[in-house]
């Protein structure tokens, strides 16, 4: 018997004879044919952009990964009491802070610099640079610490095996990171400087010779022809373009320039730096994405950073923000240092030079406007008040003095113009011991005196103290009160910036090393 709604074998239920459900009779899925009435150039034009799509999603993968692999992580911190994996801050909208290291390690392609026995344990930092980015993008300090000063390093755990190191006192600071790793560095810094390290990145010899290939070369200075031998530095008078190996030998050579100590060759490292950020800056490299591909495919392939920062997304956001700087407002510092006490051949900081430098630093202040102030501190014992009505004592011949403590020479002229100014006339000053704190003393008799003399520079009231010996009142000033009227405020020291990224500086070559 014949089967009812017998159809030929193979046909589909609504096609041609041959075609499949769902097909056209040449085989091809109905959702997948081009409208016959459609154009042939929007045709070709749909092919091209369906091309172009998968070409730009594997073209970007591909990169993604290449990037993402050639990243090595480490921890930021080696402190037991912070988590190093946690985010601190909104990478593209907070303030940041990354510290830049250079590593001596002689692994690998940087044998040819030394032997193994040269770095131990996790190397030396050879380099040591606080990068701080202003939350408006408006302002960018280089902040640079000699290899050779001498500093405290607190405990800390080297989190690849949990072995802790204690504490140690008056160590170089580029040894801060050769037993418990990058994180004991980052940490030191912190501990030095009262701010919060927020990133780091380390890279190694072979990290500047790439890199300086990658940008086609850097344009530096020098006041004479130099040879060092030990770098391998050689160049003419004048303008050199140097990349590679004169690249790396002109930031690593120690003897060449200034006095041939590591004063001299922070000054060429900023040079170089602020050379290489104008050149950037001129040919818009961060606002384009193939030549910073290029860049970063460098860089990675010889970089090291904290967890937070390991990532491609969180580099090119580094990159983004830096796209737009003012030249002018890159500002490249060296902290405030002196032949250390214990040995000429190490370095010390300046006292109050420095704390000033870090107080600036904390307050967030453009270190290229100097004299610029922030807002005192609230305090639990607020200053006086300057009196509303004229006082009931004779200001001209009150007897006030300023004794210098501060450690800073010119101090007490700086606040005698205060005081003398406001109508104390007989007020004298004078050299004295150095002291930490600040603090106003008044013999019987002369509380109101004191209470004025505090209200001009804002002394709190808990550092206002009678003193039966002193004759009248003396303003005792300590290194807290180094720089500035009104105390408590930081403020930006003179002198402080070496340079900014707009300035082309020509490094003094040592006479020893003049090229003949």
């Amino acid at each position: 018997m014949r089967r009812r709604d017998a159809r030929p074998q193979g046909t589909g239920t609504a096609g041609p004879a041959g075609a499949r459900h769902g097909e056209d009779a040449d085989g091809t899925p109905r959702h997948m044919k081009v409208p016959k009435g459609l154009p042939l150039w929007l045709k070709i034009v749909t092919g091209v952009v369906s091309v172009a799509l998968v070409a730009g999603v594997a073209f970007a993968a591909f990169w993604f990964i290449r990037l993402q692999t050639n990243i090595t992580k480490a921890p930021l911190s080696a402190a037991e009491t912070r988590n190093a994996g946690d985010p601190l801050v909104n990478d593209k909208t907070d303030r940041l802070q990354i510290l830049i290291l250079g590593s001596d390690t002689r692994d690998g392609k940087n044998a040819e610099y030394g032997s193994t026995e040269d770095s131990t344990g996790y190397g030396h930092s050879d380099v040591m640079m606080l990068l701080d980015i202003s939350a408006d993008n408006k302002r960018v300090n280089v902040l640079s610490f000699p290899r050779d000063l001498l500093v405290d390093v607190p405990q800390c755990t080297d989190r690849t095996n949990n072995q802790t190191f204690p504490a140690r006192s008056g160590v170089m600071i580029n040894e801060a990171m050769a037993e418990a790793g990058i994180g004991c560095a980052v940490d030191t810094v912190n501990k030095l400087t009262g701010l919060e390290i927020d990133h780091f990145m380390m890279a190694d010899f072979n990290a500047v010779k790439e890199l300086s290939h990658a940008v086609g070369g850097v344009n530096v200075c020098v006041s004479d022809p130099v040879f060092d031998p030990d770098s391998r530095l050689r160049l003419a008078k004048g303008d050199s373009l140097v990349e590679g190996e004169q690249a790396l030998a002109f930031l690593r050579t120690r003897h060449a320039f200034g006095d041939g100590g590591d004063l001299g060759r922070i000054k060429g490292q900023q040079a170089f730096l602020s050379s290489l950020t104008r050149k950037l800056k001129d040919e818009g490299t961060l606002g384009n994405p193939q030549r910073l591909l290029q860049i970063a495919d460098v860089v990675t392939q010889n970089l090291t950073v904290d967890e937070g920062l390991a990532s491609v997304p969180s580099l090119l956001t580094i990159g983004g923000r830096l796209k737009d700087i003012d030249v002018s407002k890159v500002a490249f510092v060296a902290v405030p240092t002196q032949a250390a006490a214990v040995d000429p051949n190490r370095l010390e900081l300046i006292e109050p030079q420095a704390s000033q430098l870090f107080a600036a630093l904390r307050a967030d202040l453009d270190l290229t406007t100097p004299g610029a102030t922030s807002t005192p501190a609230p305090s639990e014992s607020p200053a006086p008040q300057p009196t509303a009505v004229a006082p009931a004592y004779d200001k001209a011949i009150q007897p006030v003095a300023v004794a210098n403590g501060s450690g800073v020479a010119t101090r007490a002229q700086e606040l005698m113009t205060v005081i003398t100014g406001n109508g104390f006339a007989q007020a004298v000053s004078y050299l004295a011991n150095p002291v930490d704190q600040t603090v106003l003393y008044y013999g019987p008799g002369f509380a109101d005196v004191a209470a004025d003399v505090a209200a001009l520079f804002g002394i709190p009231a808990a550092q206002v103290q009678e003193a039966p010996g002193v004759a009248g009142v003396q303003l005792y000033v300590g290194t807290d009160f180094g720089t500035g009227t009104t105390y408590g405020a930081a403020s930006v020291p003179s002198d402080v910036v070496n340079q900014t990224a707009n300035d082309a500086v020509c490094q003094q070559v040592n006479p020893l090393y003049i090229d003949q």
